[in-house]
């Protein structure tokens, strides 16, 4: 299977250089600190439309012949590639036709609409709406612009390479999130063909880890199912093209957890001052939780900053919980005047921050004369937890609270 290579990534990029952006390259004292090295962030979710998709959707439909592309092109995709597609479409002056679930989230799909295409909702999930994309194409004969498995797409993708190559020349270890694989086998290909000895590392979500299972077993696995929240690469079968360069030129695929991405968005947020999606977190994500041996200046890809403002308030409490400074704490005591206000003043003291209060009466495991009282507070970190949970057991409240893991 012949692969993409440095040249055909250099002739992508003068051909999408009026449509994509060169995104920047960011240097985070914090995120360096953590690491233990030099670390740079790569700032695709500040690319038109918020992620790299543009850059593969560009290259491929600028290519169409000219009745193609009076034809129309047709995707289907839950958000980024939907948007990219349509984008870059619109400025190519072709018409788009964009598949989505019918759960697709609202601001996507609007965001898609926004940009020029037409949006059809169509199934329960992206498999439906990727066979109604098809079996429109073929009917319409329209072009089919696929999310990742396509020459001209990895191509496209693969632009992001150059520019970490000029961007940050000392640059050991490039750290990049994996979904269908387009992003990692465009870059791949574009460093190793100037620089081979820089490693290029994958990362996908535990619970859609398509590649590992598809490296280890040498073709094309198809997960039953993916359960992660970092939907940009909920993918559950890399392509047969993406799968031969990822083999071919990276060097390792790691794993990390939604807990770890929730913490790496939220120190994003943060300390970064970066809004970037779960999917588009993940190479951090998997720096910070050591999945990853650095030894020398590294480059995290952020690779999209499409989120939900409601997910990304959710993501935001988880990663607070895991950093231990977020708590929900549920104990009894005895139902009588003052009683609230007392055991309040016990937290207060402790330094802990009530966020709400709830008050039970009626509940099968309390005494006649007990309440029930359910406290969210906001917390200090694990030893501030342990202190807090400490002083209220001694004052005689029991303490039922589920407790974030101790870093060890």
């Amino acid at each position: 299977m012949e692969l993409v290579t440095a040249e055909d990534v250099a002739a992508a990029r003068s051909r999408i250089g009026r449509l994509a952006q060169v995104t920047p390259m960011e240097e985070s004292r914090a995120v360096s600190e953590l690491v233990g090295h030099p670390t740079l962030l790569k700032c695709e979710h500040l690319q038109r439309t918020g992620s790299f998709k543009i850059r593969g959707a560009t290259n491929c439909i600028i290519q169409l012949e000219d009745e193609e592309k009076a034809a129309g092109v047709v995707c289907a995709s839950a958000g980024n590639h939907a948007q990219g597609v349509a984008l870059a479409a619109s400025r190519l002056d072709v018409t788009a036709t964009v598949f989505m679930p019918v759960d697709a989230p609202l601001p996507k799909v609007e965001a898609t609409r926004g940009y020029g295409a037409e949006v059809v909702l169509h199934g329960a999930g992206f498999d439906d709406a990727l066979a109604a994309a098809k079996a429109h194409a073929a009917e319409a004969g329209a072009a089919f612009i696929p999310p990742f498995e396509h020459r001209d797409i990895i191509a496209g993708q693969g632009t992001v390479g150059l520019e970490v190559l000029e961007q940050a020349p000392e640059v050991r270890t490039v750290v990049v999130p994996i979904g269908g694989g387009g992003l990692i086998s465009g870059m791949a290909a574009a460093i190793r063909g100037s620089r081979p000895e820089v490693r290029i590392i994958g990362v996908e979500a535990a619970g859609a880890a398509s590649a590992v299972a598809s490296l280890a077993a040498g073709h094309p696995v198809t997960l039953d199912e993916t359960t992660t929240f970092a939907d940009g690469i909920a993918v559950k079968r890399p392509g047969e093209l993406t799968l031969a360069h990822m083999a071919a030129l990276v060097e390792d695929v790691v794993t990390v957890s939604d807990e770890a991405i929730a913490r790496a968005v939220l120190l994003l947020v943060e300390r970064a001052k970066q809004v970037v999606e779960p999917s588009g977190a993940a190479a951090l994500a998997a720096l910070l939780e050591g999945a990853v041996e650095v030894d020398g200046p590294t480059v995290a890809v952020l690779s999209g900053g499409n989120v939900d403002p409601l997910l990304l308030n959710r993501i935001i409490q988880s990663g607070l919980y895991e950093e231990g400074r977020y708590l929900v704490v549920t104990t009894r005591m005895v139902d009588r005047p003052g009683a609230l206000a007392t055991l309040l003043g016990i937290v207060a003291d402790a330094k802990a921050n009530v966020i709400a209060v709830e008050h039970h009466r009626l509940n099968t495991r309390l005494g006649v004369l007990e309440v029930e009282v359910v406290l969210e507070l906001e917390t200090r970190g694990p030893s501030h937890i342990t202190h807090l949970v400490e002083v209220l057991e001694d004052a005689g409240y029991p303490v039922d609270a589920e407790l974030p893991p101790v870093a060890v």
